[in-house]
């Protein structure tokens, strides 16, 4: 009489099964009750250090997030601080406008006329050298020579295969 492979696996699974089934309830009944109690025990014990981590935890994140808040506010003071003071003990509004740029913008009346005073002025990078010339943070410049460049080195390549 043959079995196939499949048959023979299941049938032994089922056993395994069985078995780990009959062996947690014996050597749950033959156990002692006291180790029982004793299992409890420690296992409540572990339950309560647990949660007492838990809020450790959450006490901790929530002081963090405390401290930051303040931190935040403090940074914020004395950025303000900052700011108040380079507009009133400078006459250089580029300074100021800067400060306050960096900030929220948040300083005031004074600090708004400040900004609107400011003349702007768009980068001189950007203006011709000369009439004619492009600048050097123009979109194109210096394609012109990159083209002369792959010119030459398709030359150069081109010859090379000869």
């Amino acid at each position: 009489m043959t079995f196939s492979i499949e048959a023979l696996l299941m049938v032994g699974a089922i056993f395994l099964c069985i078995g780990g089934l009959l062996g947690a309830i014996i050597s749950r009944t033959l156990m002692p009750p006291s180790m029982q109690r004793d299992l409890e025990v420690r296992l409540q014990q572990a339950k309560s250090e647990l949660d007492q981590y838990q809020q450790d935890v959450a006490q901790h994140f929530a002081d963090t997030s405390k401290l930051v808040s303040n931190l935040t506010k403090s940074y914020k003071d004395v950025h303000d601080h900052l700011a108040k003071g380079a507009m009133t003990l400078t006459n250089n509004t580029e300074i100021s406008r800067k400060i306050i740029e960096a900030g929220e913008k948040d300083l005031g009346i004074e600090a708004k006329e400040a900004i609107e005073n400011v003349n702007f002025e768009p980068p001189r990078d950007w203006a011709p050298k000369t009439p004619g010339q492009k600048g050097t943070l123009s979109e194109d410049f210096g394609l012109d020579e990159l083209a002369e460049t792959a010119s030459i080195e398709t030359v150069t390549a081109s010859t090379k295969k000869r």
